[in-house]
């Protein structure tokens, strides 16, 4: 596990120095706009595509979702909780809820899983963003914050516009080649693979561009207590009590836990950004948990 993260660490800490020496002038934002958008257009599609044409889907991806979703709800009633005893204003509340319920399930989950249990566990971070979080996050992640923050258009869009996105396409035709047995041309097939090894190295640089510690602050204590130990206490120990009542071989339990016990997810800035929450507060939430989940999650992948 250590050397798991340890070479994870090197990749993020590569995005890090990037943004402190911008080479070219090339600024952190510009940079992970551009990687960004390659992954989430190109490279992440094709990743989807290439693992759910070819994962064993059943009755454990409902499992999958029903364990996100729970541990999802969960941590929002808990962190509402906390921020109405705590009297955060609604942009603090807004951003405090997104962080401690979303994890990032795919662009860290995904490459730490594929570390620690082999190739086979990319499903399973990919069924739990596509069929548990990222729907979740894209309903009512998007209407709480509108209700803690501000819509300037006149007619906002449909949330479930969101789910019209590369990703989501790329996983309903994987489904539907899957369960018709269709078989992946070779060609293809390499063409899939290829892409998709872009994907682990970009989302973990453009991590490491994203992580801010300027706003790291003695004041934000009370935000980042409330958020480490629902994000990456009660979460993991909720998927673990969820997931010892389910029919899966012990493996996929445990992917599953640690998935759930990653730190808060990097999209959740973009809604931030789009309905006026406390966006700094937010990405300081995001650096602050994954420099912490270096601690956290060999203490789960142990207990596991």
């Amino acid at each position: 596990m250590t050397s798991t993260l340890l070479q994870m660490a090197i990749i993020i800490a590569c995005g890090a120095v990037w943004r402190i020496f911008t080479p070219l002038g090339l600024n952190a934002q510009q940079t992970r706009q551009v990687l960004t958008t390659l992954v989430y257009y190109l490279f992440l599609p094709a990743l989807v595509l290439n693992v759910l044409w070819h994962a064993d889907i059943g009755i454990h991806s409902i499992y999958y979702t029903a364990v996100g979703v729970t541990c999802i709800v969960v941590a929002v009633l808990c962190s509402w909780i906390g921020g109405r005893l705590l009297k955060f204003e609604a942009a603090q509340m807004g951003a405090v809820i997104l962080a401690a319920a979303f994890a990032n399930v795919t662009f860290l989950g995904l490459p730490v899983l594929e570390q620690l249990f082999g190739t086979w566990a990319r499903s399973v971070a990919i069924q739990m963003d596509l069929f548990a979080v990222a729907p979740f996050l894209y309903t009512a992640g998007i209407l709480l914050a509108r209700h803690f923050g501000t819509d300037e258009q006149v007619k906002p869009k449909s949330v479930l516009l969101f789910l019209n996105t590369p990703p989501f396409w790329a996983a309903f035709l994987a489904v539907i080649l899957n369960l018709n047995a269709v078989p992946t041309p070779l060609w293809l097939d390499g063409v899939l693979q290829k892409l998709s090894a872009a994907v682990v190295p970009l989302m973990l640089f453009s991590l490491g561009l994203a992580l801010s510690w300027h706003m790291v602050r003695l004041k934000h204590t009370p935000y980042v207590l409330l958020v480490v130990s629902i994000k990456l206490f009660l979460m993991p120990f909720l998927a673990l009590a969820l997931v010892a009542h389910l029919d899966l071989a012990a493996d996929y339990k445990a992917a599953a836990v640690m998935d759930l016990a990653m730190p808060s997810m990097l999209m959740g800035v973009v809604l931030c950004d789009r309905y006026h929450l406390d966006s700094a507060l937010y990405a300081m939430l995001v650096t602050v948990t994954t420099a912490l989940s270096v601690i956290t999650l060999p203490f789960w992948y142990e207990l596991l």
